[in-house]
């Protein structure tokens, strides 16, 4: 508990450095909104993020967390997604750990499985002189539940014809 308040105190002073930075206005929305994103860990979209806010007594328009989201993402406090549907999806940038995303072509289920070691010791010691701020994969494929399913519909589909070659005899 103690860390997640320290993580978001840190976020909303690199936000409150970026504002006066780029001269923008320093809007309770604006900070609400960076708490509440900090509030959870995992995938959001706007419209969740829109009723998230809502339930916890803090209406904001969608053009203000349009606009916000926008400035987040400049100074990098939150990573936007694009799993492949049309829907963006975004999640914080500090405070997570390095993970792949596992996206269902089929359903579009997303998973994510740590990837504690994807780096090694060597490869960390090739890029000296960068700063690793997080790091992510996509790896695309067919979840198990739609891959079973598409085996069941091809089994009905074979049995169906099977019926309709012994009607034909």
């Amino acid at each position: 508990m103690e860390a997640n308040l320290k993580l978001r105190e840190q976020v909303k002073k690199e936000f409150t450095e970026y504002l006066t930075l780029h001269k923008h206005r320093k809007t309770p929305e604006r900070f609400a909104i960076l708490d509440h994103i900090y509030a959870f860990k995992g995938h959001f979209d706007i419209e969740d993020l829109f009723n998230f806010m809502a339930d916890n007594d803090f209406p904001v328009s969608r053009a203000t967390l349009y606009n916000t989201m926008e400035l987040l993402l400049d100074c990098r406090l939150v990573v936007k997604h694009q799993f492949g549907a049309n829907i963006s999806n975004y999640e914080r940038a500090y405070g997570n750990e390095n993970h792949n995303h596992i996206i269902c072509t089929i359903c579009g289920d997303v998973r994510e499985m740590k990837n504690d070691d994807l780096l090694t010791a060597s490869q960390l010691k090739k890029i000296r002189k960068f700063t690793i701020s997080y790091y992510s994969m996509y790896i695309y494929g067919i979840c198990s539940k739609c891959s079973h399913a598409k085996r069941m519909e091809l089994m009905r589909i074979e049995r169906q014809n099977k019926k309709e070659n012994q009607k034909n005899k």
